[in-house]
């Protein structure tokens, strides 16, 4: 995980090794979006700093694509809030899926380095299933109070669904397929009286 506070015992990190770690991070999600396997000297070269402070940082490829998997999960749960400020629930609710539909998509590159790495436990357990149906709930909350999404359904029962679903379709990549299903998975949860927009 991508935790910035101090431990007890520990002092706190210093403010150019936070910004280090940021940029490595930066660094590594664009190297894992090229889909090329770019070597961990290219991705401290990337963010400006040398080897040895990446290792400080993550001892391990693993360490740092967990880092940025955890900083990918943190960006699409807190998109939420963000939707909904402009959105009718509904809509960012749909506007949302694409947004994890995306993460899952991205995930599936680096799906055999995190589950080598969680079954050997050098990669921490990543919560993602909470953070993912707390941003649901925050979607489905604000649904039920403006009528536009149902209210006898649970954040739990919806991110499940998404999670099968995407997991299905990500293998395929077929965009227009994914947005079918998904059309599909809206027209379960919107209240029966809102017509989509």
């Amino acid at each position: 995980m991508d935790d910035r506070s101090a431990s007890p015992g520990k002092p706190a990190p210093r403010s150019d090794g936070l910004r280090n770690r940021v940029r490595l991070v930066a660094a590594a999600r664009t190297a894992l979006e090229s889909g090329e396997r770019v070597s961990l000297e290219a991705i401290a070269r990337t963010a400006g700093v040398g080897i040895a402070t990446l290792y400080r940082h993550f001892p391990t490829r693993e360490a740092l694509i967990e880092a940025v998997y955890s900083v990918e999960l943190d960006a699409v749960a807190d998109s939420a809030s963000g939707l909904l400020d402009g959105l009718r629930a509904d809509e960012a609710l749909r506007a949302w899926m694409d947004v994890y539909a995306a993460f899952v998509i991205k995930k599936e590159r680096v799906a055999d380095t995190l589950r080598i790495g969680l079954a050997t436990g050098r990669i921490a357990a990543v919560d993602t299933r909470s953070r993912i149906t707390r941003a649901v709930q925050e979607l489905l909350t604000a649904g039920a109070a403006d009528g536009t999404l149902r209210a006898d359904i649970t954040a739990d029962d919806v991110a499940l669904m998404l999670h099968g679903v995407l997991s299905s379709v990500s293998h395929a990549q077929d965009q227009t397929q994914t947005d079918r299903i998904l059309e599909l998975a809206m027209h379960a949860l919107r209240s029966p009286d809102v017509a989509p927009r």
